[in-house]
């Protein structure tokens, strides 16, 4: 018997706002433990919650975004439950009157190859809800240390549908999640630093069948790798353990990214364990169609639209827009150069193939980490570009000179100036180098006349070489194409 897997994803994105969910403590990452803390957070007794009215914003941002249906009203909740990380003994959170409902992602499964767009389909939404974050545990052998900087953080919980069925479309949600949720300017999504979370709710079944197995939830999902990783592993567990005739239990499990496999954490608690009732200190929130419709205007273009544009409009190949598109900022600092030389297509290819090496290097050698920390500037990409079209360097030697431009920051007129890099076409000086390309390969020569078009690459080659580069190219073309004919 063949099985299937059903997956659903419960995604917890923290909102970048300035202070947490129910007080003006600020949120910040790497502070000194328990440093970002008060009443509120700790819930000691008379401390009384307001709400934090960009965290509903965004909330309803994040909606708008993925279609989903905006509440009239939300209220909040107390989720009861006792754990070392939650001071209060509750949760503030949503449970039956959510912020969201519904709504979509699309998602785009790998192609037959890099060069091919590969297929896609829409993901669905069952509920996106707002709520207080809880703190981090450390554990150590014999004793765990609580941080609750972390606690009272606004968190978003967006949760799919039953409705993925492989580790791959797994990894290609949560891939496209965050990229609209960062071009959103929702949350910067940095998984290493508990940004974005991620739950995943398994079963399997009987290929053909329509009941839901027993469903088991992993937790420890630390990367979006981890998370595609552990959810393969917890399927090849469930349908091994079925076959050998084992029952499978509602429970959570840890997956152990060291030792790639998961293990039981406790049973899997229902919403009746919780004793879920209205939070007695928060009024519900009433959202009017006014401010759904302030939020609708600043709704940014999804990543897969700006995709279909950039081929659609520009005429881009889909291997260059898809390493642009899952980068805002790349997006952004590709459209700004291509204001300045109106040429998309060559842009593309420079910042895909030649600045993103150079990110990448620096990256290794602690350096830039973006294009937002690139030393090259949309001008001055912009103005290699010109200094190629009017035939003032030669492509070869733009390449050449484009890792000391990033090293240093400096222009590429500066730096071709210096030097001496300007493209060669005195035609007394190429024809003479011409000339001896032609006597110090005969052979090349004999083909190119016999008719083999290919062969003149080679004697062009050894004209550029005896110039670094710096002849023009149309003009030792022409040049070698008249000798040959002669």
């Amino acid at each position: 018997m063949k099985y299937e897997a059903v997956i659903g994803l419960e995604v917890h994105v923290q909102l970048e706002t300035n202070s947490k969910m129910f007080t003006r403590v600020p949120c910040g990452y790497g502070k000194d433990p328990n440093s970002l803390t008060d009443a509120v957070v700790l819930g000691l007794p008379g401390a009384l919650p307001v709400m934090n009215y960009e965290a509903i914003e965004k909330s309803i941002k994040v909606g708008l975004l993925l279609g989903c249906k905006i509440a009239n009203t939300c209220k909040w909740d107390r989720k009861n439950y006792f754990y070392p990380d939650m001071p209060k003994n509750y949760q503030i959170s949503q449970f039956d009157q959510p912020i969201c409902e519904g709504g979509e992602v699309e998602i785009e499964m790998p192609g037959e190859s890099p060069a091919v767009m590969g297929k896609h389909r829409i993901v669905q939404l069952t509920r996106i809800h707002l709520e207080e974050d809880v703190g981090k545990l450390t554990h150590f052998e014999n004793d765990s240390l609580v941080d609750y900087n972390r606690a009272g953080s606004p968190l978003l919980e967006i949760v799919s549908e039953p409705d993925l069925f492989s580790p791959e479309e797994t990894f290609a949600y949560l891939t496209s999640l965050r990229n609209s949720l960062i071009y959103a300017g929702i949350s910067a999504c940095d998984m290493e630093k508990g940004q974005l979370r991620c739950d995943a709710n398994i079963s399997v079944r009987p290929i053909g069948t329509e009941k839901l197995g027993t469903k088991v939830e992993l937790k420890n999902l630390n990367t979006i790798s981890g998370v595609k990783n552990g959810v393969e592993y917890e399927i090849k567990r469930q349908v091994k353990a079925i076959e050998a005739g084992e029952e499978i239990f509602q429970e959570t499990r840890r997956w152990n990214p060291e030792q790639r496999y998961t293990t039981p954490m406790r049973s899997k608690e229902m919403a009746h364990d919780y004793r879920y009732f209205p939070d007695p200190d928060l009024m519900p929130v009433k959202i009017d169609k006014s401010w759904i419709d302030q939020v609708k205007k600043e709704l940014p273009e999804k990543p897969f639209d700006k995709q279909r544009r950039y081929i659609e409009e520009m005429g881009l190949p889909y291997s260059i827009t898809s390493a642009l598109c899952p980068d805002l900022s790349l997006c952004e600092f590709f459209e700004q150069t291509t204001k300045l030389s109106n040429d998309p297509k060559k842009v593309g290819n420079w910042v895909v193939n030649d600045l993103l090496r150079e990110l990448s290097a620096n990256r290794e050698k602690g350096g830039p980490l973006s294009v937002k920390d690139s030393p090259i500037t949309a001008t001055h990409l912009a103005q290699l570009i010109e200094l190629i079209e009017k035939g003032v360097v030669s492509n070869n030697v733009a390449k050449e000179i484009f890792p000391e431009m990033f090293s240093s920051g400096r222009s590429p007129e500066d730096l071709v100036k210096e030097k001496g890099l300007e493209v060669k076409s005195d035609q007394n000086e190429i024809e003479s180098l011409c000339s001896k390309a032609i006597q110090d390969d005969p052979d090349a020569a004999d083909k190119f006349r016999g008719g083999k078009e290919g062969a003149i690459n080679a004697l062009k080659g050894l004209v550029m070489k005896a110039t670094r580069g710096q002849a023009n190219p149309k003009v030792v073309d022409e040049t070698l194409r008249r000798l040959l004919s002669e």
